[in-house]
This record gives C-alpha cells, structure tokens and sequence, in this order.
C-alpha cells in the first residue's frame, strides 16, 4: 500500500478530476474516495486517462494504482452486495482496492452483516482488501470476537498532533491493523499553532509537510486533500524530512481531541 493517499473529500466534477491526476502526475499513486463524496466515477475516469496518457512515463498499469471507497451505510447482507457492485462499476477500474465500512453506524448485525458482504466480495474479486473507518475499539473487538474468515486490514480514522486518539492506534498496531489517518493536517485548523511553526521552521519545511511526517513516523498512512497543485505536489514531497524523537513528544503532546468532521467512534 503507498505510504501518503490523496483525499478527495468534498471535490465534485473536473475539480476531483485535475486533482486526482495532477496527484498522479507528482507521484502519487494512491486516491482515497467514497460513495458518500459521489466522485468514484471522477476518480476512475482520472485514473484511468493518466494512465492511459503520455503524463505517464513509468508505464503503470491499473494494479499500480490503489483505489479506495467506501460504504455509505452499514446495512443488510445483499443491500452491501449490490451497494459494492455499484461503486466498482461507477469507478471503471475492474475492481477496488481497498474498500472500507465508513462508519459503525447502523448497529452490530449491521456492521457484522455488511462485514459479510465485504468479505465475499474480496471473494469474488470486486475488491482486493477489506477494512473499516471511524471504528472504535469497541467496534473493532466486536468484529474481532465475531471471528471473520477475512480481517480488516485498516481502519481509517481522523487522527493529527491535536487528535492522537492513542487508544485506538495502539488497539490498530497490536492487532496488525493500518491506521489511516484522513484529515491530518487538521483541516487547517491550527496552521498557526505556534509549535506548529517554530517546527516547520526548524525542518525547513510547511506546517503541512511537518505534519504528514508526523503521520508517516507514527506508522500511519496520511490521506492529505487539496485541490491545489502546488500544495498536492508539496504534501507528497516530504521525505527529506526526519522529524526528532523530542520534536514528535513535543507534536503528541499537543492533543486536545480536536475533531474537524464527524465522530461516530463511540457510537451504539
């Protein structure tokens, strides 16, 4: 799985296409959507033209390209089947690569039955690898105690310096779960914060770069989302940066449990 995923929450149209493939253009080969974005098709219709164009120059082919979506709602056995069907047919890509539960929403025989259809999906080749979002560790015990033929590789969740949510990464590394982090720059919320700059201006880096290092040394995989070119190719271009054991206490110790989008992590 690529190390950083391009975000394309809250894009639409040409928008999430010009950004998907500048995002390819500069490197990167993982695009993170979902059905709730309603931009799967843009994603694959982006995919598939750069792949297809003289922009790329190492010849990839699709199986270089790590395509994520996602579920809108946890629901019963068939309704996630069809609901799965849609999103590879939607995307043109042939199949997902990572398709994840959204969120627990719906209650435990909706979780574990949407689990189901996920798992034989992954079965059937729809999709390749299998996982969850906004998962509590409640929520993963419960799907781990339910004994699934297939585990869920990830569970994607918002975490940054101001929200570390330790219990759930800890929980995510002790079983053998990646931890995707979306919105880890915070929505850039807290840019400004003066640990934040005196650090990014110690690496010699952006406060974002400062914080997809942060991310990347934690053993997370960073989902940053622009639509800017010149903030997509910086976001992805962060590898001259090391980040000190001392600098990364100093950022952990900045959690304040800010939570930029929704919470469902300790829902029913």
């Amino acid at each position: 799985m690529p190390q950083i995923h391009l975000g394309v929450y809250l894009t639409s149209g040409n928008e999430t296409v010009q950004a998907v493939k500048w995002a390819l253009e500069a490197g990167y080969r993982a695009v993170d959507s979902a059905q709730m974005y309603h931009n799967e098709g843009e994603c694959g219709r982006a995919i598939n033209d750069f792949l297809s164009s003289k922009a790329n120059t190492e010849n990839l082919k699709r199986e270089d390209i790590h395509f994520t979506s996602k579920l809108a709602s946890n629901a019963a056995y068939d309704a996630v089947r069809k609901s799965i069907k849609g999103s590879v047919k939607k995307s043109g890509m042939g199949y997902i690569d990572l398709f994840l539960l959204h969120s627990p929403y719906g209650g435990k025989k909706a979780r574990l039955e949407s689990w189901k259809a996920v798992e034989d999906a992954i079965d059937d080749g729809q999709i390749k690898i299998g996982g969850v979002s906004n998962f509590g560790v409640k929520h993963l015990e419960e799907l781990l105690a339910a004994k699934p033929r297939i585990k869920p590789a990830v569970n994607q969740v918002e975490v940054h310096p101001f929200n570390t949510r330790t219990n759930i990464t800890s929980f995510c590394q002790q079983h053998d779960i990646v931890v995707e982090a979306y919105a880890p720059l915070a929505r850039a919320l807290r840019m400004k914060h003066p640990t934040i700059v005196h650090l990014a201006k110690n690496y010699k880096c952006t406060p974002g770069q400062l914080m997809i290092r942060w991310s990347l040394q934690h053993g997370f995989v960073p989902l940053p989302k622009s639509v800017k070119k010149e903030r997509i190719i910086e976001n992805g271009a962060v590898g001259g940066v090391e980040i000190s054991g001392e600098d990364m206490e100093a950022m952990d110790g900045l959690d304040e449990y800010l939570v930029t989008d929704w919470d469902p992590v300790d829902c029913p």
